[in-house]
């Protein structure tokens, strides 16, 4: 299959495929953004300056926390994988969503479980359970539409028009099986009321649970979708097949052989059996490896297009979330190794190490897929203006840094100050002077996620000047059906 700038006759993707689905998804994923991001923006002030908690219970960093989290993972994070996977899979087997019925309950049921826990969090209604902190009728909502949409994505795949399937849907099949599978395991409970339950493990069991789903959680929910996204969006941009096809299966094959048992590099110095901390960091370690492999295949697609970056904003939004999630990538396996782990342990090293892939990886290329996506399932030619988008990449890009780069200077000195101790034995500084030290850097940290909200402010008001734009007469042009199709060569 080649490229081909021939005529093709007008095709009208809301006729072939679900894509009302798909657009309120993505709407949805732009809105959660704004408000997920500016809940973390929030919170992160009140670490800078305490008074902004204000004295009330449902305004505290440790209510608000959970649903920051909650919210730019599940809300934002979930409704652009809902969107984009359901956009890729109907592309690349050329035929519509099966049940679009039951796609459309995983819409509205999505939408519910959000707004469940944007209820129940402030309240203090919680497991106190990272990343799983929402309580069983939640949980068990949360199931039921994971398993429709389950039924959904593989249907698809099932009835499709291709011979192969396009090793996008295979990071997506990975995601959907692997996070059904934590979600169960990890959320197991024992009820004691309508709100409240306790976790089925006790001890080092549950902690050692409750790592295993937190760390797969990052690993198949924030490394495998948004994997999925990165082969399809961005040979699409850049209008040239994957690298390496065979590249792109390897990688497959080893992320997902090797995530699994990596949680335990969670838990160093804990109760957890020695061994089991020692497993989690090797695997950590050998997980660089394939890491590192996807990472080249997306930038490898550059290849003989580099011109590209400078006059494309959406290129250089794909590509620099390439870079941090290489950089990411390298650093977790470098904070698995027990040595480095004794200094980064519980402090702001860990978050700054997050957020990097959380603001740089995920926030990233799921900005980038949208600025791909939204013309083509509105049917325009491109996105309103490519100047707001360049400013939208200087604002993430410019906000990440200095959020990282602040929480790299806090998390080793809050370590190192940690350790430090006099010729006699006592510690040279107390805890308050570390939370001294960290003012100037969590202001600065305040500062960096209130540049990546504006520029999601920036995101949000192109995406309504591109809907609103006219269309042209094609409803499909031939540049973007051609894109699509090279997107999916072998």
């Amino acid at each position: 299959m080649s490229l081909s700038n021939s005529a093709v006759a007008p095709l009208s993707i809301d006729h072939e495929y679900e894509i009302t689905l798909v657009r309120l998804f993505t709407l949805m994923a732009v809105f959660w953004g704004i408000v997920g991001m500016s809940v973390g923006v929030f919170i992160a002030s009140q670490l800078a300056w305490p008074f902004l908690n204000f004295d009330t219970s449902w305004l505290s960093f440790g209510r608000l926390r959970p649903l920051h989290t909650n919210a730019v993972i599940f809300a934002f994070g979930g409704s652009a994988l809902f969107a984009t996977s359901y956009y890729i899979v109907q592309r690349t087997c050329k035929t519509r969503l099966f049940a679009p019925y039951l796609a459309w309950f995983t819409f509205w049921g999505w939408q519910a479980i959000i707004v469940a826990a944007v209820i129940t969090l402030p309240l203090g209604l919680t497991s106190a359970k990272e990343y799983a902190e929402l309580e069983m009728p939640i949980d068990i909502a949360i199931t039921v539409v994971w398993v429709c949409y389950a039924i959904v994505f593989f249907g698809t795949l099932i009835k499709r028009q291709t011979s192969h399937i396009y090793v996008a849907n295979w990071f997506f099949a990975a995601f959907i099986i692997t996070i059904a599978l934590l979600h169960i395991v990890n959320n197991l409970a024992v009820p004691v009321s309508m709100w409240k339950s306790y976790s089925l493990y006790g001890g080092a069991t549950d902690a050692m649970v409750q790592w295993w789903y937190g760390h797969n959680a990052v690993g198949f929910y924030l490394t495998a979708a948004f994997l999925g996204m990165m082969y399809y969006f961005i040979p699409v941009q850049i209008g040239r097949p994957v690298y390496s096809y065979r590249l792109s299966i390897v990688h497959f094959w080893a992320l997902i052989a090797s995530y699994m048992w990596a949680g335990g590099h969670h838990l160093h110095y804990s109760a957890l059996p020695d061994w089991t901390q020692s497993l989690g960091m090797v695997f950590s370690l050998i997980l660089f490896a394939p890491s590192w492999g996807g990472m080249i295949n997306g930038v490898m697609t550059l290849s003989g297009s580099w011109d590209k970056l400078r006059t494309d904003p959406i290129i250089r939004f794909l590509i620099v979330a390439l870079s941090f999630y290489a950089m990411s990538t390298f650093e977790g396996p470098m904070l698995s190794i027990k040595a480095v782990n004794a200094i980064s342990h519980n402090t702001d090293w860990t978050v700054g190490h997050v957020h990097s892939g959380a603001l740089g990886w995920v926030g990233m290329i799921t900005i980038g897929s949208i600025y791909v996506l939204l013309p083509r399932i509105y049917q325009k030619s491109k996105m309103y203006s490519t100047n707001l988008i360049t400013v939208h990449f200087w604002l993430a890009t410019t906000g990440t840094v200095l959020y990282i780069v602040a929480l790299w200077i806090s998390g080793i000195a809050q370590g190192m100050m940690w350790r430090a101790t006099n010729p006699d034995g006592t510690l040279s500084y107390d805890f308050v002077q570390t939370v001294v030290m960290s003012h100037i850097p969590y202001v600065v940290r305040a500062l960096g996620g209130a540049l990546y909200v504006t520029g999601m402010f920036v995101m949000a008001y192109n995406c309504y000047k591109t809907i609103k734009m006219p269309s042209p007469e094609a409803l499909e042009t031939p540049e973007n059906a051609d894109a699509d199709s090279v997107a999916v060569q072998a």
